[in-house]
């Protein structure tokens, strides 16, 4: 006798090469339950928070656990720290009356990984505009303006005669 029922098909096997969906991850043993609770929890904080605060804190705070009814907020500088400690009565009223059970704030600075730089922009310059700098630097007296006239130029046309 099989122990599925006769018109449903076994439950997938697990194969840990494949990608899964975290929900799944966390459902599949009661130790994870708990887990999974929080991070529920943390996402509507999150949903709420993004909702409540101005666009530029909401992307830049993180909630953290609520734990006797002190909630800790993470901000990505003092800048943020500072205007949040600024908003904070209004923004704890306002959680709960979206009935999240807090009675106070905690807002601590978490500095955030920095963003990738940009890379500095490369200046372009057409073939018209590198004779003008050579005519340019060819009238000029010998002197560092007229040095550095020169290796501009030069460089320039080395950039227009490579495309």
């Amino acid at each position: 006798m099989s122990r599925f029922p006769p018109n449903s098909r076994p439950p997938p096997r697990f194969d840990p090469r494949k990608p899964q969906a975290l929900s799944d991850v966390l459902g599949r043993t009661s130790e994870f339950l708990a887990l999974r609770a929080g991070v529920e929890q943390v996402t509507a904080l999150q949903r709420d928070l993004i909702a409540l605060l101005p666009d530029y804190l909401g992307s830049n705070v993180e909630p953290g656990f609520i734990k006797d009814g002190v909630l800790a907020l993470f901000a990505g500088h003092n800048a943020l720290a500072a205007r949040l400690r600024h908003i904070e009565p209004r923004l704890l009223a306002d959680l709960q009356q979206r009935g999240w059970a807090v009675n106070a704030l905690k807002i601590r600075v978490r500095p955030q990984a920095m963003k990738d730089v940009v890379p500095p922009k490369q200046a372009r310059m057409s073939a018209a505009g590198a004779d003008a700098l050579q005519t340019l630097a060819e009238t000029l007296e010998p002197s560092p303006l007229q040095e550095a006239l020169a290796k501009m130029a030069a460089r320039h046309h080395a950039k227009t005669q490579k495309k």
